[in-house]
């Protein structure tokens, strides 16, 4: 039954030395290689993707990822369309002294889609495809693809393609209490040769 009148509720001044909750991350469960994949996914429809505009600074980028305690952010538009991912390695490796170099212009102008990895080379793992496989396929697939990060995709009930999920090597290690370290491509040709055992 709804009433017709509501008393009104005592409002008091805010305290000086007021502060503010901050969600406890639950923490993650202990997972081995044998674990359903889908334990160690950050999954998008829980948890709210971290998202970067393209044109934000480096130092935007880091502070994003520092506040949000997370390693890549995905570099959206203002539709939310995905238009890369950018990782902590890609900010203080060397891609921003390449761009530099390369533009003749200052480190503070290098922006968030110089150095992403656009979304035409990003690609995705099935979410159908990670609902049936366990954590080893997933730390398979990081170290063969020489990533830190893998992203998980579905369509949704329109057909549109969706990022649902991520995978991260720094979260896998975590649960998994023992650190992973992805297999680098060779990239130059002595990489090459060293690989080939000449």
């Amino acid at each position: 039954m709804v009433r017709e009148h509501y008393r009104t509720l005592g409002q008091h001044k805010l305290d000086r030395s007021a502060s503010y909750y901050r969600v406890e991350a639950e923490p993650l469960p202990r997972v081995t290689l044998d674990s359903p994949a889908v334990e160690v996914m950050t999954d998008l429809k829980r948890i709210q993707a971290i998202t970067i505009g393209p044109d934000a600074s480096l130092k935007a980028v880091n502070q994003a990822m520092m506040r949000n305690t997370v390693r890549s952010l995905l570099v959206a538009d203002e539709k939310r369309r995905i238009i890369g991912i950018i990782t902590s390695t890609d900010t203080l490796g060397e891609k921003p002294m390449q761009i530099v170099r390369g533009r003749g212009i200052r480190h503070e102008d290098v922006r968030a889609r110089d150095i992403m990895t656009p979304g035409d080379q990003l690609e995705v793992i099935a979410y159908a495809d990670v609902l049936s496989a366990e954590v080893g396929h997933v730390v398979a697939t990081l170290k063969a693809s020489g990533r830190q990060h893998a992203l998980v995709a579905e369509r949704d009930e329109t057909g549109q393609q969706r990022v649902r999920g991520i995978f991260s090597t720094s979260r896998i290690a975590l649960q998994l209490g023992s650190p992973i370290h992805p297999v680098q491509p060779a990239t130059t040709f002595a990489e090459i040769e060293a690989a080939l055992g000449r």
